[in-house]
């Protein structure tokens, strides 16, 4: 195969893929706190097709190469809601919740009452405080949140308050080694966790997603402007190829 079909397909396999990526954010774009991915490539060089019998080294051809994709964790826009169990966390811990039949994280606040009192998320895990699953009773009225995650209620008639838990904050040594697990769920991966002083609760409030809809919808007319580019080079070149062929066989012998 020529190396301009080469090169040609190697940059439309990755446009392919990129796309991929850009869709997956813009569909994601009203998603409370999601990250958007964003695609690596780098420069692929490899020998071309040769003959021993020619003399000097051959040039290297330039391919495209998508190495993988990076994570934005840049902290989404603070939406207020005034619900008393909306949270968002301001700084680079997690929310801990119970999925999967383990410890799972998330940015997602956006938080509600199960049947039972519990504190759930809106797939319904179960939020993790400090002591494990954070539970209400039905009495229980003016929820606060404290931004070190306390949460203090008033219970029935009582004048004082009472502490339902804390919430726990999960932060990691590097947030880009979370593993995605759909659902605006992560696992640890190969991150490390580590203690963090540093972030809040802010209650009443939601983190929403930080994907730039203007910027991932230009990106997705740039790619779909791109790849039709390139196929109508690749069909040029196979244009040409067929017209060199066509012209041989008419050659007298």
């Amino acid at each position: 195969m020529q190396n301009a079909l080469l090169i040609g397909l190697s940059r439309q396999m990755t446009l392919e893929r990129q796309m991929d990526v850009v869709a997956n954010n813009v569909a994601n774009a009203n998603t409370n706190g999601f990250k958007a991915d964003h695609s690596l490539f780098e420069e692929f060089l490899n020998s071309n097709a040769r003959e021993d019998n020619f003399v000097g080294a051959d040039r290297r051809v330039s391919y495209v190469q998508d190495r993988g994709t990076y994570r934005d964790i840049g902290q989404g826009a603070m939406e207020a809601t005034s619900n008393p169990l909306d949270m968002a966390i301001d700084g680079n811990a997690y929310f801990a919740v119970q999925a999967n039949g383990g410890e799972m994280f998330t940015r997602d606040g956006k938080f509600s009452l199960n049947s039972t009192g519990q504190l759930v998320t809106s797939n319904g895990n179960l939020v993790l405080g400090t002591g494990g699953p954070i539970t209400f009773q039905p009495t229980d009225h003016d929820i606060n949140v404290s931004p070190d995650g306390t949460i203090t209620v008033l219970e029935g008639t009582a004048k004082t308050d009472s502490i339902r838990g804390k919430i726990r904050m999960a932060s990691f040594d590097d947030p880009t080694k979370l593993t995605k697990l759909g659902a605006n769920l992560y696992s640890a991966g190969s991150a490390t966790q580590q203690p963090d002083a540093k972030s809040t609760v802010r209650q009443g409030y939601i983190e929403k997603s930080n994907v730039n809809s203007v910027g991932e919808m230009t990106r997705m007319v740039e790619v779909m402007r791109s790849y039709t580019a390139i196929a109508n080079l690749l069909q040029q070149q196979s244009d040409l190829h067929k017209s060199a062929i066509e012209k041989l066989a008419d050659v007298p012998a």
